[in-house]
């Protein structure tokens, strides 16, 4: 089996398609929710939570059986069903229409497979078992938890403003380089953790003085 080639997308105005009502549908709407798409779900009946979400119109709902014209000018389908007819429909039809699809639970009907994702703020780290066990990578990314902590994100914040900073004001990309190298080196994580604002501030400032900006 080729290895599958990891990527991010951009689905924000994107038609996504989830096919099925239950429980892993939902998991699969709330996480294409964080993403902007606009979702479409087609399912006779839907969780309480998804109830709720199709409320808010923050999804389309059409409350009926699958159809295969339902799949056109989709971008992106999940099929979260336990018909195994329907399931092999879908990705037959998707494969002849080169639309990216995941089907719940068969590997080899699908074209990607969803990651479990660590998340602090702009940072995120992607786990796959390249769909052998999501519950592995489930722990995994539990575990990875404890250790990329909310000053990650803060940190992250930091380095992207100081970054904008950079590019407007040093026109040498050596020396740009050399600055978020040294904060980057630096025990500003640790004090995001502790709370040392001030100190952090002088960590910075430490950063352009010692490269000459």
């Amino acid at each position: 089996m080729t290895e599958f080639y990891p990527l991010y997308l951009r689905l924000e105005g994107q038609k996504c398609l989830v096919v099925g009502g239950g429980k892993v549908a939902e998991r699969k709407v709330k996480k294409l929710l964080r993403s902007g798409a606009e979702i479409t779900v087609i399912s006779p009946r839907l969780t309480p939570a998804l109830a709720a979400i199709k409320e808010q119109r923050l999804i389309k709902h059409i409350e009926r059986e699958y159809r295969e014209e339902d799949l056109k000018d989709a971008f992106l389908v999940f099929c979260a069903t336990n018909n195994e007819e329907v399931n092999r429909q879908i990705a037959d039809y998707c494969s002849r229409n080169k639309i990216l699809v995941n089907i719940v639970d068969d590997p080899q009907r699908c074209d990607f497979f969803v990651p479990a994702v660590v998340r602090q703020g702009p940072l995120s780290i992607a786990i796959s078992t390249n769909g052998r066990s999501p519950l592995l990578a489930a722990r995994i990314r539990e575990q990875l938890e404890k250790t990329f902590g909310p000053e990650y994100a803060d940190f992250l914040e930091l380095l992207g403003q100081v970054r904008m900073e950079l590019l407007q004001n040093v026109p040498d990309p050596e020396k740009r380089r050399q600055v978020l190298e040294k904060i980057v080196q630096s025990d500003i994580l640790k004090l995001y953790k502790e709370k040392r604002f001030d100190k952090i501030k002088e960590r910075v400032e430490d950063a352009y003085r010692s490269c000459g900006c």
